[in-house]
């Protein structure tokens, strides 16, 4: 199994909303994900609650059979669609892909 682990800082107003409604409108759009992309064997999204400059706003965690899965659902339409989302109301991204 491969844990795919993403975390981001969001901007402080993207798209013309808040921060607060942009990561609501950002975990709605994520965790419709493994409705739509079979390869997802889990996924959880997770909020910061120690709101430092220092730490990010947001993680998503999911598991994947292998990384030939996570390959597809990289490029899965739905998730690449999320990802637009996500380009435009991120500062930054980081991420880490292991074994479990």
């Amino acid at each position: 199994m491969i844990q795919h682990v993403v975390v981001w800082k969001l901007l402080e107003e993207s798209a013309g909303r808040s921060k607060r409604e942009n990561l609501e409108l950002l975990i709605e759009k994520l965790t419709a994900l493994p409705a739509l992309i079979p390869q997802i064997r889990s996924l959880s999204v997770v909020k910061n609650t120690n709101p430092t400059e220092k730490n990010m706003d947001v993680a998503l965690i999911t598991a994947f059979e292998n990384l030939a899965d996570l390959e597809t659902y990289s490029l899965h339409p739905e998730h690449v669609k999320v990802g637009g989302f996500v380009g435009s109301i991120v500062s930054s991204r980081a991420a880490i892909d292991y074994e479990i």
